[in-house]
């Protein structure tokens, strides 16, 4: 079986997350038909990152889905990614995990604990830890529903204002005076649209950083330290840990 080969953009995101303490060592390479993982290694040399570091970042890509994206009106208004750890997380990892969580995304959250299910959640934004037949999943993900609430609330607008437009036309012919009792509603739902979805590309590229930044946290410590998490029959109440 040949060797894997990389493409472009993996090579990219697998320098970032094996760069993710040393951002100055990050460069942007040239692709042909792709690079090894001895390839990358090599390269990782060069610019002061180990081997060992090149090795999980590739590791961990491989166990990444395909990140999750949830759109209106072909704008994002949902972010979410995902990382099959292969193994389970110990408490200290997960109250290291927890703590992560709540710098990057500068909130305190709420932890929970039911069973083999373990959650930190703020809002919308949710981490979820899953039991998965080779060890866990981590399922980060995130909704921004003011924004669809905006949205829908302006194209409710501009359907009732052009509903009536075109009743008042149907019925009385073009009159510049319903044009004129009209406009204002129509401009309120232009402005709602426009107010729900200005901020949700780059809200989406921020958060999608964000995640990937923890989940190439994760993917170092659970390649660096395997182990098994004990005493996982925790009941299931709310367990909010200390800010």
């Amino acid at each position: 079986m040949s060797e894997r080969r990389y493409t472009e953009d993996e090579v990219t995101t697998i320098f970032e997350r094996a760069a993710e303490a040393r951002p100055e060592g990050r460069r942007r390479l040239a692709s042909g038909e792709g690079l090894t993982l001895a390839d990358l290694q090599e390269i990782g040399r060069e610019v002061g990152i180990a081997p060992e570091a090149v090795a999980h970042a590739a590791a961990s890509l491989d166990r990444s889905e395909r990140p999750a994206r949830r759109t209106f009106l072909g704008f994002p208004i949902g972010v979410g990614r995902s990382l099959e750890l292969g193994r389970r997380l110990t408490e200290e990892e997960w109250e290291r995990l927890v703590v992560d969580l709540r710098d990057t995304f500068d909130a305190r959250g709420r932890v929970r604990v039911d069973g083999n299910f373990r959650q930190w959640t703020n809002g919308n934004l949710q981490a979820l830890l899953e039991p998965t037949p080779e060890g866990q999943r981590l399922r980060l993900r995130t909704y921004r529903e003011n924004s669809r609430v905006f949205m829908m609330g302006g194209l409710g607008l501009l359907g009732l204002g052009t509903v009536a437009a075109i009743a008042r036309f149907l019925t009385a012919g073009l009159d510049p005076a319903v044009l004129a009792r009209v406009s204002p509603l129509l401009l309120i739902g232009l402005g709602l649209v426009g107010l729900g979805a200005i901020r949700l590309p780059s809200w989406a590229r921020r958060r999608g950083r964000q995640m990937e930044g923890v989940l190439s946290r994760v993917a170092a410590m659970v390649s660096a330290k395997p182990a098994e998490l004990p005493g996982d029959g925790a009941t299931g109440a709310d367990a909010s840990t200390p800010g």
